[in-house]
């Protein structure tokens, strides 16, 4: 993964935010770290002789963040709120609204109390694809702990304040940050930090090459050029708009054996389903109506079988896999439609590595049904 840090730009930040919005849109120029408003970045800083934390705010992309999307929250306010044994996310957001100095400023991330938990200036957080596809392969466990000795490895468990909760509870007694290069969620992502902005973008840019190398060595993907196989669309009027996908990568993947067990494992990242929901559509002999009927009934009885008091969403597919032809996904817009082929698109190669390194293996169902209908990642869909 090449570095983009160029000290010219980076002499011209003249305050902690301008240094922040630099080394985030640095982080954003790659689509294998962050895609389409994924990740998280902050920096502590000094406000009126009090301690505050400039976090990303929901909604934006690293890509293109400015100043003012970042919000200003008291990191009292924040520290105060990790020490509670439980925290509604109605509470959370509203606890995180309050606590920020500018009114006019984005809802803080959902991570806000972990980049406050972290006691470094700077902290950097991806989903970066090399290291979600080694932690979502059966030994993904195994491979991570052997490749990042130096990180802190937590166990998969739903973003916000459960996540920051898990972390205070494994470095609250004796834990030597200063020895910490980082932090790996499993099927999640990585975070970096330091009180250097250029150590901890440095960080994060040298543990994600150091996965891609190991792909690189031991899950190697050749594609083969495949002829698609012919197929009418026409029935597909799942979605007004819609975007055909029949790059060597999609066609490869739409020609796997044994099609269905493939491609239904689950998304790469967690936030990623509320998206491309859990498992595409999937057409293996051509009915179209019988396959969206499928998924239709299989959707309904996935939403029973966890509901508690949600309100089922749309049950149709976001995307579907068509046998030998390649990959389809639907939108209310074309952008929808480009976003959520982007999204596949990285999937589909995560998949295909893991596979390489023993087996995919995504989130569970019930945690997947918990992240799809969470109602903090609902908003930030709306």
């Amino acid at each position: 993964m090449k570095n983009l840090w160029e000290d010219a730009k980076a002499s011209k930040c003249k305050t902690d935010l301008d240094l922040r919005v630099y080394t985030s849109n640095l982080l954003g120029q790659s689509d294998t770290l962050v895609l389409h408003g994924g990740g998280n970045t902050s920096v502590k800083s000094i406000v009126d002789s009090e301690e505050i934390l400039y976090v990303k705010g929901s909604g934006w992309d690293l890509v293109s963040i400015k100043a003012e999307g970042f919000s200003p929250v008291k990191m009292s306010v924040l520290l105060e709120m990790a020490k509670l044994k439980s925290l509604s996310d109605t509470d959370m957001v509203a606890g995180q609204k309050a606590a920020i100095l500018d009114k006019t400023a984005p809802n803080p991330s959902v991570e806000a109390i972990l980049h406050a938990l972290i006691p470094f200036k700077v902290v950097d957080h991806t989903h970066a694809d090399a290291i979600v596809t080694i932690s979502n392969s059966k030994q993904g466990k195994e491979h991570i702990e052997k490749l990042f000795p130096d990180f802190l490895i937590v166990p998969y468990v739903m973003p916000g304040f459960v996540l920051a909760q898990k972390i205070h509870e494994m470095t609250k007694e004796g834990f030597d940050w200063e020895r910490c290069e980082g932090i790996i969620l499993h099927h999640h992502g990585i975070f970096t930090f330091d009180d250097d902005a250029k150590k901890s973008y440095d960080k994060m840019i040298e543990a994600v090459s150091k996965a891609e190398l190991f792909l690189e060595k031991n899950a190697k993907v050749m594609l083969e050029e495949i002829e698609p196989a012919k197929f009418d669309i026409n029935g597909l009027n799942i979605d007004k708009f819609m975007h055909i996908n029949q790059t060597p990568l999609a066609i490869h993947y739409a020609s796997q054996d044994d099609l269905r067990a493939k491609v239904t494992r689950g998304v790469l990242t967690p936030e990623h389903i509320i998206r491309t929901k859990r498992i595409p559509l999937v057409v293996e002999d051509g009915n179209i109506e019988d396959a969206l009927k499928h998924f239709k009934v299989a959707y309904e009885a996935y939403f029973n079988a966890y509901r508690t008091d949600e309100i089922m969403l749309d049950p149709n597919p976001k995307y579907a896999v068509i046998k030998n032809f390649g990959v389809i996904t639907f939108g209310k817009t074309q952008k929808e439609a480009d976003v959520i082929n982007d999204i596949v698109a990285h999937t589909m190669m995560a998949v295909l590595r893991a596979d390489r390194l023993g087996g995919y293996q995504s989130i569970s169902i019930p945690e997947s049904f918990a992240m799809e209908y969470w109602e903090l990642e609902q908003a930030k869909l709306k």
